[in-house]
């Protein structure tokens, strides 16, 4: 046994300690099929289990886990093994001793607990009295082989996870105890559960740590490690996030996160108050040795700007509505932020759209924006396109949600079907008349203005309730913005509708294209001295000119914009170089643009993206 237990460890130590990563990663890697039992190993490929925890050890690990994720009763039953139940136990963890010694390092050994593999009551028919028996099956032969410390993770089911910690509490009371569960996309658990519900159960179950592994990559499990820490900031954490998202390529699971990207989040998830990192699904020896190599390096010049926040002082904001998209993170954190729009076709093929979104996501967009029908013309469904766009492309989208045609009924059932698709942006407008599109017969009537919209979504949808008041089950995680008009020619009444959005709980807004910076700011100056300051983000339109003759259509035919004399001579002289001067024209407005906003909203011209693209690589550049 090592001297200092895991919580005494994290008391003197300044910096993270560094677990292990995937062992069924390494051993797939290794030529064993995925539906062998991997715990076995322990017995019958002892060598190869132990080379495994060596090149965690030589990675730098501080922390590794025991062979055991599915060593319990129910599972190995699935493969006759169940009568070698407290020898596969004890194999493991004889494994990662031996290796541990031979390295001469202080290394801990976790006893590594997984889920059952059935469903407990009142959702299947393992009972919970059941459940705990066969978790202190397990753990006691863990237990009693000589661990440091119990790692019960990768749960889903906040009843499995409180019956595991009683049952370690009932046969392995002197020893560490970590309870670590796995989110769904929604940063819910697979039975609906919030990261906040989440973590103060555990801690009153009696975990000493409280982690989350699996689910997502690096981005969602910084997310979830800042709830938890809101929920309960005196609690030591363990995160271990998955490599990205996995994916099938050529018959194989593939994870995208490299190590070196996992070497830039090490310090950024020290800041946000983590005490233990390591690796889950996907990761190797080489992502945890790049985040080793990170925190050897010490605290980057930010941190140590900032410094680490003490436990015992955390100034941990107040909690609020849940909103798990990137956007809203990267808003929150003070970052600019650039959002690309994107039409849907016209007709059934995707191909064009998600190349074109492929190739913003390589360029640098945050966000792309998925518009509804516009200029009234009959596209497919925009939620399709955002579920299409963040599960082929992997880059976050927000929904354009107009108003008019719908009723109250077809807008509270679009918001519940949009959420299930894991959409959490939504853009709140009122929508071009059907007069001017494909259908003009087509009903054009709406129960609900844009800032009726915003409110229903912020104060019913986000509270957990619909219009009528009934509950839906759980609250939506909508982050919702609203559209606003930097150069109108009424900014009374623009001021008095932008109102009505504040109000209404709007948390950013997209503006109409801006072609004079200094009447934009000038206008945002006039709302903050008559009612302070706006303190929802706005994201200002960009519309990248192509043309002489495409600046005279928008100055002369759309409502609200109004383009100079100068930008027209420079745009003429052009010639056939105007698309590019257009570019350029884009950027400068960016420029100038950057002191009274949060970010751009891009709006490419005729879908040419390769121009978009140009637009967003400058933007980020400028950050």
């Amino acid at each position: 046994m090592n001297k200092l237990t895991i919580l005494q460890r994290l008391d003197i130590t300044s910096a993270p300690l560094v677990a292990d990563g995937a062992m069924g990663t390494m051993l797939h890697a290794r030529g064993v099929p995925f539906g062998a039992c991997f715990d076995a190993l322990n017995l019958t490929e002892p060598a190869l289990v132990a080379d495994i925890h060596r090149a965690y050890i030589d990675a730098g690990a501080e922390v590794i886990l025991t062979n055991t994720f599915g060593a319990n009763r129910y599972k190995l039953a699935e493969h006759g093994l169940d009568k070698q139940l407290a020898d596969i136990n004890r194999a493991g963890v004889d494994l990662a001793r031996r290796v541990v010694s031979a390295s001469f390092r202080e290394v801990l050994v976790a006893g590594d607990v997984g889920p059952l593999g059935v469903r407990l009551a009142p959702f299947g028919r393992v009972q919970l009295e059941q459940a705990r028996a066969v978790f202190a099956e397990q753990i006691a032969a863990l237990a009693e082989s000589g661990v440091d410390l119990i790692a019960i993770e990768t749960m889903t089911d906040l009843y499995e996870v409180v019956e595991a910690l009683q049952a370690a509490r009932e046969v392995a009371e002197a020893l560490p105890v970590v309870a670590s569960m796995t989110f769904t996309r929604d940063d819910r658990t697979l039975l609906g559960d919030s990261p906040a519900k989440v973590a103060r159960r555990m801690r009153e179950a009696g975990a000493d740590i409280l982690g989350v592994n699996c689910s997502g990559g690096p981005v969602q499990l910084l997310r979830l490690l800042r709830k938890l820490r809101a929920t309960v900031p005196d609690a030591r954490f363990w995160v271990k996030p998955n490599a990205g998202w996995p994916e099938q390529v050529a018959g194989r699971i593939m994870y995208p996160a490299t190590p070196e990207y996992f070497g830039e989040y090490a310090w950024a998830f020290a800041e946000a108050g983590a005490d233990v990192l390591g690796g889950c699904c996907g990761t190797t020896p080489d992502h945890i040795a790049a985040m080793r190599a990170a925190l050897d390096a010490g605290p980057p010049e930010r941190v140590l700007q900032a410094g680490r926040v003490p436990r015992e002082s955390a100034d941990v904001p107040a909690r609020s509505p849940e909103q798990p998209s990137c956007l809203s993170q990267k808003l929150a954190a003070g970052k600019f932020a650039l959002a690309v729009e994107m039409d849907p076709p016209r007709g059934l093929s995707t191909h064009k759209l998600l190349a074109g979104a492929s190739l913003l996501a390589e360029a640098g967009a945050d966000v792309i924006n998925v518009a509804d029908s516009p200029m009234a013309r009959m596209r497919m469904s925009p939620w399709a396109v955002c579920a299409l766009i963040q599960k082929k492309v992997g880059i976050e989208t927000t929904l354009h949600f107009p108003t008019r045609g719908r009723n109250l009924l077809r807008v509270q059932g679009d918001l519940l079907a949009a959420h299930a698709l894991g959409i959490r942006n939504v853009f709140v407008v009122m929508g071009d008349p059907t007069a001017i599109g494909d259908y003009p017969e087509a009903m054009d009537d709406y129960d609900l203005a844009p800032s009726g919209l915003i409110k229903l979504i912020k104060l019913g949808f986000n509270a957990g309730l619909d219009h009528a008041g009934a509950d839906i089950g759980q609250p939506t995680a909508f982050f919702v913005g609203g559209a606003l008009n930097l150069t109108p020619s009424d900014p009374e009444r623009e001021i008095k509708v932008l109102r009505r959005k504040v109000r209404g709980g709007v948390d950013f807004f997209l503006t109409q294209p801006v072609y004079d910076p200094s009447a934009a700011g000038r206008f945002l100056e006039r709302y903050a001295a008559e009612h302070g300051p706006l303190n929802a983000p706005v994201l200002v339109g960009i519309l990248p000119l192509y043309g002489a003759r495409h600046a005279r259509f928008l100055h002369n035919e759309v409502p609200g914009i109004t383009i100079g004399p100068e930008i027209f001579a420079r745009l003429e002289a052009a010639g056939k170089d105007s698309p590019h001067e257009g570019v350029r024209i884009a950027v400068e407005l960016i420029h100038a643009l950057r002191q009274w906003v949060q970010g751009v909203y891009l709006m490419p011209a005729f879908h040419r993206y390769d121009l978009a693209a140009e637009i967003v690589q400058a933007g980020a550049k400028m950050l």
